[in-house]
This record gives C-alpha cells, sequence and structure tokens, in this order.
C-alpha cells in the first residue's frame, strides 16, 4: 500500500504543481511558477507517504501567504 500511495499522491501534487507552473507562467508570478516546478520534483524525492502530504500542503499553501 505505501507504494501506491506514493504514486497516487505524487500524481496529485504533480498536477497540482503543473496547474501553478502554467499559472505563474501565464501571469507572470515568480512565487506559484517556482511553487509548481517544487511541486513537480518533490515526489521524486521523498519516500514517506506522510511526509509528502505535509510538504505538498505546505508548498500548496505558500502562494497564498507570499504575494510578490
Amino acid at each position: 500500500m505505501n507504494s501506491s500511495a506514493l504514486l497516487i499522491w505524487g500524481m496529485l501534487f504533480g498536477a497540482i504543481g503543473f496547474g501553478y507552473f502554467l499559472y505563474g507562467k501565464k501571469q507572470k508570478a515568480v512565487v506559484p511558477l517556482i511553487i509548481g516546478i517544487t511541486l513537480c520534483v518533490v515526489p521524486y524525492f521523498i519516500a514517506n507517504v506522510y511526509a509528502l502530504v505535509m510538504v505538498g500542503v505546505i508548498l500548496m499553501a505558500i502562494p497564498y501567504f507570499v504575494r510578490i
């Protein structure tokens, strides 16, 4: 179950990251662009499901709080 959960969460965060990336590129906003790239790459480096979900949720919340 651990590997299937990692796969599903990784795909979810990758899709959300792709959305952030497209939004940041279209609006020329740096924070969503960087967060999008990070959300697409992070699942490759985190092997724990709980850590992946925690990092993914924190990364998704950053553009809401940081406005540059």
